[in-house]
């Protein structure tokens, strides 16, 4: 592998982890050039579905896009990237366990959905609100309504600590 930093050809691994899911390995390399350190991840490369557009269009599966969109519902948001990782993990997890060769992304908009529900009360609003089209206050009502009936208290943001001088 070569060095991102400087190109040069010999990388040593100084580190190898399993990622917490067990889905891929991430290895700690150092740069025989410049001595620099960088992470890569290993994965089983794997044939996702193709996914089916609203407008009919099929596109390809792409983890890029998909994290994408929940980095932008949960931007500024108190959530770990490790717990953003594994919950992308656990989408396609479910993808391959279909067994398609195409998905609906409707589909994927729901899983996505779940796993903000477990994530983060706020970003999973904010997903909702653009997957399923709000178009008045009285839908976000309705969320939060169907949200405190599934049982699970909404946390309330916490509020940033003051140092003291």
């Amino acid at each position: 592998m070569k060095c991102p930093f400087c190109q040069h050809p010999d990388t040593q691994v100084v580190e190898t982890r399993e990622v917490e899911d067990g889905t891929a390995l991430r290895r700690r390399r150092r740069c025989a050039g410049c001595d620099k350190r960088f992470t890569t991840y290993e994965r089983a490369e794997v044939s996702f579905p193709a996914v089916v557009k609203k407008d009919g269009r099929r596109v390809d599966y792409s983890r890029d896009k998909l994290a994408a969109s929940l980095q932008l519902a949960l931007r500024k948001r108190p959530v770990r990237a490790e717990d953003v990782d594994a919950a992308i993990s656990r989408i396609e997890e479910r993808l391959l366990q279909t067994g398609a060769r195409e998905l609906d992304s409707a589909q994927i908009g729901e899983w996505v959905m779940d796993e903000l529900k477990r994530l983060d009360d706020v970003a999973y609003v904010r997903f909702a609100s653009v997957y399923r089209s709000f178009k008045d206050p009285a839908q976000f009502v309705q969320i939060l309504e169907e949200m405190a009936r599934s049982g699970k208290p909404l946390r309330a943001p916490r509020a940033p600590r003051r140092r003291k001088p």
